[in-house]
């Protein structure tokens, strides 16, 4: 069990003391993390499957009798269903229908609408998760490994006044006066997809940067909203796919000084 001291910095990039942040284990499990992100991506996934009916619309049922009407006996032709296509007297001419391996007809195995993507995991577990993501996040290794660009003083807390910043060109100047700017930088730049993803309304791809942990709903979240790839989260609603994006763990966070007063006092996911 370890305590981690941070030191606190102001806005303007001042140090002005410091917070402790609460024992918990921090023992890094990169399986687990994984477990507990798919099961949030688990969640969003959209059911599909083929229609109930889909390929046994037509009329294929054929006998094999030799004195039936509308049958095969005779003809020699194998045993799959058909449906009649034109018929003169008796003879009809007929194609497949209805089995696999015809046109038009059903699939083997088709997907299910009715099916259950959820993937369940224990909450002792969930818990485990996200605490052994924040020790990732709290490792300045492991962050600078994953790609993020963050100053040499990293980890470290910031004021409450944080908080209560309203406008976005206030915030992105506070975290360029933390040290975060080049990974701001590094965040903007969008990407062009590869593949048919551009035709299908997602032409760019936009890196994941820096996480701000806060104590409650405040206008900071709106501030931050339209400044890509960072993202404002309060404490109690912190997740594995949060801290560790696409399962990769080691984010770069920055929590406030009241919200580390506040998982004081709280003890959460401890």
């Amino acid at each position: 069990m370890i305590r981690m001291e941070l030191k606190v910095y102001n806005a303007n990039g001042t140090e002005k003391g410091s917070v402790k942040l609460p024992e918990f284990s921090t023992a890094y499990r990169p399986d687990l993390i994984k477990r507990a992100v798919i099961s949030l991506q688990a969640l969003f996934r959209q059911p599909y499957g083929a229609a109930p009916r889909a390929g046994m619309r037509q009329s294929a049922e054929l006998s094999r009798k030799r004195r039936d009407y509308r049958g095969s006996y005779g003809k020699g032709i194998s045993r799959v269903p058909r449906k009649i296509m034109l018929r003169r007297g008796s003879q009809m001419t007929m194609v497949g229908a209805v089995a696999p391996g015809t046109v038009g007809g059903r699939r083997a195995h088709a997907p299910k609408a009715e099916r259950i993507w959820d993937k369940k995991i224990n909450v002792k577990e969930r818990r485990q998760a996200i605490l052994s993501a924040i020790a990732a996040s709290l490792n300045k290794e492991t962050v600078t490994e994953r790609g993020h660009k963050i100053p040499e003083n990293y980890p470290f807390a910031v004021s409450e006044e944080f908080e209560n910043i309203q406008k976005t060109r206030d915030a992105v100047a506070a975290l360029n006066k933390l040290g975060f700017e080049k990974e701001l930088e590094r965040a903007s730049v969008k990407k062009i997809r590869a593949g048919h993803g551009k035709a299908r309304g997602r032409p760019y791809k936009t890196k994941k940067s820096l996480l701000v942990i806060v104590s409650k709903n405040c206008k900071l979240k709106d501030a931050l909203e339209n400044v890509t790839g960072v993202d404002v989260a309060r404490l109690d609603e912190l997740n594995a796919q949060l801290l560790a994006p696409g399962t990769h763990a080691g984010r770069a966070v920055l929590f406030t000084e009241s919200a580390v007063k506040d998982w004081n006092e709280k003890k959460l996911y401890v």
